[in-house]
């Protein structure tokens, strides 16, 4: 197979592909008998009929089709891998020329490929870097905040006779319809006014309405067979209660502590502040130094993945295509895919090593945000196949880290800050430290008879993982899941967000390949026509 690629821009190639006939004719015999397989001819079993009656009764062309159909994902990846691309998005596959299709075994199968790719990114000498954050301070006010999340938790709902106010619990029913049909229903729910988790306009229909009082609005759906769709909302308030909460005192210490004092209680919420005011330190550094970065790297992006990402947003909230939510979600939506990049390729040029508490931390912080408990959460990725997504978002943070351990940063008053992080000069004077004394070790005397030499690894572990991740990004056929979260997707998030770990990005999609018509011969165009089923094949294995 012969592969020539041309550049067409930082982020788009174009493959040509000759296939001589010899490579594809293993592909013609197995279409021969898969077809053989599947037709019924008097006086042959079936999966018996010879070859040459298959031929003459369906014709070589119908044979020729199902060969290229099943050949084409194979003959692509082995061209991606030999032009070295990491393909990104929808391959547009055309092909130009089936051979064999007069019953000759002469000529050549020629097909191209134009296909996004990762831009090219040159990486800066992070030790010249310099960043600056204003560092988190711990005062009463964080120790307040503290000590009021405990007493909420201790808090009981009390109603009141009045109208409902911002903040207040309604518990409520609720029907919407359409053109007067009923199409979803609720009762009893419990809801915080100010919450916003739930329909549009809900929070402003429930203030100033009463217990047992009804009122309408109407809202896009936000779930179910008819999402995005308006329709009319009737809402009840069953009745209207408040919080009250606990005196912060020695009997509340008691009760919700292990402490005797409301004094050692709040000692203890500012020891647990200036600890998560450390840790938030790491989190701003990294923010700061992905913002610099961004700012300083050209990191273009391919404009098709672009507009995928923009539309599977927008799929995501009930919104059509051509919404204009996709132009104000554009500017974000290509800064999180250039993050994107940017990590990926800080990624592939340092060792990061994920372990179970990185996993883990990830976790708590995405179960607080999607309000479900860490163990649910961990159950519903698995089933959901988004296991490895999370994994790759957690590494790339962690690349960010690794890398941050080689940047100066200060506070606004130009201290330098340590901020616990080891560079991966440390990591190699460690080991080089505990190799020493090995080194010195007397010498063993050597065996008689030679052992068998052992096979030194053909790479460490974190470039066997690079040379897997481009293997895969070099398959065609893989399409990444649309890995929904348990909310909703938000590829449009902010880069800064995705680097703090605080919700999994959605990774580009390497999909099969949109085919445009055959330059010439109608069988090649049914070719391509079936060679989607054959990818779709693929991506369900």
């Amino acid at each position: 197979m012969k592969t020539e690629s041309e550049k067409l821009s930082p982020t788009r190639v174009k493959l040509t592909v000759e296939v001589p006939f010899d490579e594809l004719k293993p592909a013609v015999e197995t279409a021969t008998k898969k077809i053989a397989d599947q037709v019924q001819i008097p006086g042959f079993r079936k999966g018996k009929v010879p070859s040459k009656l298959v031929e003459q009764r369906f014709g070589r062309p119908a044979i020729m089709q199902e060969a290229v159909n099943d050949a084409l994902p194979d003959f692509y990846q082995q061209a991606a891998a030999e032009a070295e691309i990491k393909p990104v998005g929808r391959p547009e596959v055309e092909i130009t020329e089936v051979p064999g299709l007069d019953g000759s075994e002469d000529g050549n199968l020629l097909f191209t490929v134009e296909q996004d790719v990762r831009p090219e990114i040159e990486l800066p000498d992070f030790s010249t870097y310099e960043v600056e954050i204003e560092e988190p301070t711990v005062d009463e006010d964080a120790v307040e905040v503290r000590l009021n999340e405990l007493r909420e938790r201790f808090g009981t709902l009390v109603g009141v006779d009045r109208p409902a106010e911002d903040g207040d619990f309604v518990s409520l029913d609720m029907v919407a319809t359409i053109e007067d049909e009923e199409i979803e229903s609720v009762e009893g729910v419990s809801y915080q006014i100010g919450e916003g988790n739930m329909l549009e306009g809900l929070d402003e229909a429930l203030i100033g309405l009463s217990a047992e009082e009804t009122t309408t609005f109407t809202s896009k759906l936000a779930g179910g067979d008819r999402a995005g769709e308006e329709a009319l909302v009737k809402v009840t308030a069953q009745s209207v209660k408040v919080r009250e909460l606990p005196e912060a005192d020695d009997e509340f210490a008691e009760m919700a502590s292990e402490f005797d004092t409301i004094d050692e209680l709040k000692e203890d919420l500012r020891t647990q502040a200036a600890a998560d005011a450390e840790g938030n330190r790491v989190g701003l550094a990294r923010n700061a130094l992905l913002e610099k970065l961004l700012e300083e790297l050209e990191i273009p992006v391919p404009e098709q993945l672009v507009e995928d990402e923009i539309l599977s947003h927008l799929e995501n909230e009930g919104k059509e295509a051509g919404d204009p939510h996709g132009e104000e979600i554009r500017e974000d939506t290509e800064k999180a895919v250039r993050a994107q990049f940017l990590l990926d390729e800080i990624n592939g040029t340092r060792e990061v090593n994920v372990d179970q508490s990185d996993l883990m931390n990830y976790m708590t912080q995405l179960s607080g945000q999607y309000g479900v408990e860490p163990n649910q959460l961990l159950q519903m990725l698995a089933q959901s196949g988004q296991l490895e997504q999370i994994f790759s978002e957690v590494q790339r943070s962690k690349a960010l880290e690794v890398v941050l351990a080689d940047v100066t940063v200060k506070n606004t008053a130009g201290d330098v800050l340590d901020l616990g992080l080891k560079s991966e000069g440390d990591d190699a004077e460690v080991a080089e430290s505990e190799e020493e004394p090995a080194k010195k070790a007397p010498a063993k005397k050597a065996p008689a008879k030679k052992a068998p030499a052992k096979k030194a690894p053909a790479k460490n572990a974190a470039a066997a993982d690079d040379a897997d991740a481009d293997a895969d990004e070099a398959k065609p056929a893989e399409k990444v899941p649309a890995k929904k979260a348990p909310a909703k997707k938000a590829p449009a998030k902010k880069a800064a967000a995705a680097a703090d770990g605080d919700a999994a990005e959605a990774e580009p999609a390497e999909k099969a390949p949109a085919k445009k018509a055959p330059a010439k011969k109608a069988p090649a165009k049914k070719a391509a026509a079936k060679k989607d089923e054959a990818v779709e094949a693929t991506d369900s294995e």
